[in-house]
């Protein structure tokens, strides 16, 4: 069953939201939370679920090295993933106003708290338009108090990705090559996930 939301709300699939669609618009809605026909960087695998969350784990792109985009650091300066040489990574996009992206956050602030300054970066970039007004409204609002509001408004991380939803999570080793990609929302402190982030550790 297909679904059509207006009125300033954005597109929202069980599995994650649609890239392309954020609010005011519209789009579709499916039950079964699949990437609608048209959207590119399907991943592989079915869709499985841990605490209520449901996301797909992808390996096709495993080796690939992570891009080297300018984005926003929360102080407004110019970061690149770059930066982080030496550190496993964890690559959240995300944004405001997808529901799923925010269901899975506290569980992403519970995995940088674990890390803190140690082996693995947590870098969740919000991929709003507007991201200097929202973002830095977004994490007074909400208790995340081990996430950064990074940036990227031009959306360069992910039309470069092209999984066709958020949220998207890219995984890198300690030498910035892609490990895994998990499209839609994970419970970042479940045990399929510590097992992607010890691999990622482990390269």
């Amino acid at each position: 069953m297909t679904l059509l939301l207006t009125g300033g709300l954005a597109t929202m699939m069980l599995a994650g939201c649609d890239r392309q669609s954020p609010p005011p618009g519209q789009g579709n809605v499916t039950a079964s939370g699949e990437v609608p026909p048209g959207a590119s960087g399907a991943a592989s695998g079915a869709a499985r679920g841990e605490g209520g969350f449901s996301y797909r784990v992808d390996r096709s792109k495993a080796g690939e090295a992570a891009p080297s985009f300018t984005f926003a650091a929360p102080g407004g300066d110019d970061a690149t993933l770059q930066d982080f040489a030496g550190k496993a990574l964890l690559v959240n996009l995300w944004a405001t106003w997808c529901a799923p992206c925010v269901a899975e956050m506290p569980t992403l602030d519970a995995v940088a708290a674990d890390h803190g300054q140690g082996d693995l970066a947590v870098v969740a970039i919000s991929q709003d338009t507007q991201g200097e007004k929202l973002v830095p409204a977004f994490f007074r609002k909400h208790d995340l108090p081990h996430l950064k509001g990074w940036m990227d408004p031009d959306n360069q991380f992910g039309f470069h990705y092209a999984t066709g939803q958020l949220p998207a999570t890219i995984l890198y080793d300690r030498q910035g090559k892609e490990v895994a990609r998990v499209i839609g929302a994970m419970d970042w402190k479940g045990e399929e996930a510590r097992k992607l982030i010890a691999e990622a550790l482990r390269s």
